[in-house]
């Protein structure tokens, strides 16, 4: 069964980009909105849609944790099968992590990462990046400085694909966001994350 997708940008144009949430929140919360509103301002169409756990979550209210990985990868290769021409597919921090795992098969055109988990919270020791040390299909990670589960020191001490650009946000947490002694604005970075996106993209036309 296909999941319900919310789009956002022209009809016609490609290639289609599809994002997924992560794993606590749905598919239009405004850090989703930001980046399909964002991309889609570039001229692509942006196809959004729910794994089933958060699609119920929707009608019930009911929280639930995410589906096992079979059902998210189903959901996910459900997704690209609706959609026609080129696909880039990525998401939010486990929709992104999801997504990687089925690019190289799934013959995508391109993977963009929002927040990678590179390892579970707390579990710096237990990296989950056997498949990005292999992964063929051009990669865009855009990951803050001092994500808990990815931070620029442990990403880098780490072996990924030369697929892989990491587009880094400085001292962005797991949702990009500065410190405010920072001296960086959330807005700032997310913009910062969107220009990426666009030459990431543009490469690719």
């Amino acid at each position: 069964m296909n999941p319900a997708m919310l789009w956002t940008g022209p009809e016609n144009a490609l290639p289609t980009v599809l994002l997924a949430h992560g794993a606590g929140a749905p598919m239009d919360t405004p850090f989703m909105t930001f980046f399909a509103e964002g991309i889609a301002g570039l001229g692509y169409r942006v196809g959004r849609f729910e794994f089933p756990y958060m699609a119920e979550r929707r009608k019930s209210g009911a929280r639930k944790p995410p589906n096992p990985t079979p059902i998210l990868l189903q959901t996910w290769r459900a997704a690209i099968a609706a959609c026609k021409g080129p696909v880039v597919i990525g998401g939010k921090s486990m929709g992104g992590r999801i997504a990687s795992m089925i690019a190289d098969d799934a013959k995508v055109a391109a993977l963009i990462c929002l927040g990678y988990p590179f390892y579970g919270a707390g579990k710096r020791d237990k990296p989950r990046t056997a498949h990005l040390e292999t992964l063929k299909t051009p990669t865009l990670i855009c990951q803050g400085e001092r994500d808990p589960l990815g931070d620029r020191a442990a990403v880098e001490a780490l072996t990924l694909s030369p697929a892989i650009t990491m587009h880094w946000l400085p001292d962005g947490d797991h949702d990009l966001k500065p410190r405010k002694a920072s001296g960086r604005t959330h807005d700032q970075n997310l913009h910062s994350a969107l220009d990426g996106i666009s030459t990431f993209l543009s490469a690719l036309r």
